[in-house]
């Protein structure tokens, strides 16, 4: 595969009718004919301004920059240029004479194009076997791997008297062919032995088709409800990867457990109800739905938090995600489990963003807030301490439903409204108006199904025994 090759891999099927467009118009200055040949003239061609036998090629390039100035909005869209001039049209032509169609991609939509006039074929291939050697050793720098990549075309081309870039040259297309290299060498094994169907990134486009579960500890301190000793508790959320609900959590006194995850699946599914001491502002109409009939059908009044039933679920590798009963919960809900690569946090970007959120807007102004790291903790947070679990769970409901469902999102706006002022609730009511909304509120039951299953040994002296116990 060579550079060039490398760039028009994947390239969407908008960009190559772009690219194709683009072509067209560079190949007409060129040589006056769209098909870059008289051979293959269309009817009318060659046109008067692009005939090359009556004008000059600025003269041509000049033509094309008013032909391009001239055209509508939505035709420079469709091209994706705008203020194109004799000297971009000049710069175009070298890019395609050096990378050929690649170097008409734009690539600030599908990244820079890819390809040195410098990297032959014998050189490529000793850089990506030099890169899959690389992945197995520790470490190494630039340097090194520019002596390894001189080893291997001495030693397998060894009659062509081949000629090596320079290491600025095979650094610069390292990065842009094999990555940066910056992270550490487990994390870059971990993605590399992934197959590549798994690493294709996935577009959600309603709400509910990816929930994204994490767990961390909650860096606030709070009360035990029992003995009243400061303890540390375990947050875990749900969040919908297309609206950025935070569709339902849970605080634990210990470390996350499948049963606590089974029971944060089963509250997406359940509307959430409102609390004492919470008004109207807290309460939110589903969209298209009287709140009459969704208080019926809940059994009370429900507050301002999508519910749904989701079609997959995105979870790390930790011993609460990756066990056999939240796979069987997953099977009785009928919904996917898609893990993200181990040690990949990026692979949950969004639930990791969520939980800094969490921390910068409410957690840091809590008292018993124990910071992030342990050089940067307070003389002794454990006496500030004040809230409990209780009070912690509710405080958290709160400004989730209150702030978090209403807070603008600026750096998650939709694809078709990227400047548009959108928070979690708007972004639910606008899918609900173009797709509709599903009202199913598991029946109580379900709380007996998810549960895990123990087998009972019935002694006739001593009784039941179940789990040893």
């Amino acid at each position: 595969m060579t550079g060039q090759q490398f760039g028009l891999d994947g390239l969407p099927e908008g960009e190559r009718d772009r690219l194709r467009l683009r072509l067209e118009h560079l190949l007409e200055v060129e040589t006056g004919f769209r098909s870059g040949s008289r051979y293959w003239a269309r009817p009318g061609e060659p046109r008067a301004a692009y005939d090359p036998a009556v004008t000059t090629l600025t003269g041509r390039r000049r033509a094309k920059a008013a032909e391009l100035g001239a055209l509508s909005q939505q035709e420079m869209r469709q091209l994706g240029w705008s203020g194109v001039g004799e000297r971009t049209l000049g710069r175009m032509a070298a890019a395609y004479r050096d990378l050929g169609p690649a170097g008409l991609i734009d690539g600030r939509r599908v990244g820079a194009p890819r390809g040195r006039r410098s990297i032959g074929p014998e050189v490529e291939e000793a850089m990506r076997a030099v890169h899959e050697q690389c992945l197995l050793r520790s470490r190494i720098s630039m340097a090194s791997r520019e002596r390894l990549i001189h080893q291997y075309v001495r030693e397998t081309f060894p009659d062509r008297n081949m000629r090596v870039p320079h290491r600025t040259t095979l650094a610069r297309v390292w990065r842009e062919w094999l990555g940066p290299g910056g992270g550490r060498q487990r994390y870059v094994r971990s993605a590399a032995a992934v197959p590549a169907s798994a690493g294709v990134a996935v577009v959600a486009s309603r709400p509910g088709q990816v929930v994204v579960l994490d767990s961390t500890p909650l860096p606030v301190k709070v009360l035990d409800d029992v003995f009243g000793t400061p303890i540390t508790v375990h947050l875990t959320i749900a969040l919908d990867a297309y609206t950025h609900s935070i569709v339902a959590f849970r605080l634990t006194p210990v470390a996350e457990s499948s049963v606590e995850v089974a029971m944060l699946l089963r509250d997406v599914l359940s509307p959430l109800p409102m609390r004492p001491g919470w008004g109207e502002v807290m309460a939110w109409p589903y969209p298209g739905v009287p709140a009459a009939l969704v208080a019926d059908l809940a059994g009370g009044p429900v507050a301002g938090l999508p519910f749904f039933t989701p079609e997959a679920i995105t979870v790390d590798h930790g011993a609460a995600f990756k066990n056999h009963h939240l796979v069987e919960v997953a099977r009785t809900l009928g919904v996917d489990v898609l893990p993200a690569r181990a040690m990949r946090p990026a692979d949950k970007a969004a639930c990791e963003r969520a939980f800094a959120a969490i921390q910068s807007l409410l957690l840091e102004l809590v008292p018993g807030w124990r910071g992030i790291d342990v050089a940067d903790r307070g003389a002794d947070p454990e006496a500030d301490a004040a809230w409990t679990v209780a009070e912690m769970e509710h405080l958290l409901a709160s400004w989730i439903v209150a702030v978090w469902q209403n807070r603008r999102l600026d750096q998650h706006a939709p694809a078709w409204d990227p400047s548009g002022r959108h928070s979690p609730n708007t972004l639910f009511a606008a899918a609900a108006a173009r797709d509709g909304i599903a009202l199913e509120i598991p029946p109580p039951d379900l709380y007996y199904k998810l549960l895990p299953v123990h087998f009972a040994k019935v002694d006739a002296r001593r009784g039941v025994k179940v789990g040893g116990l």
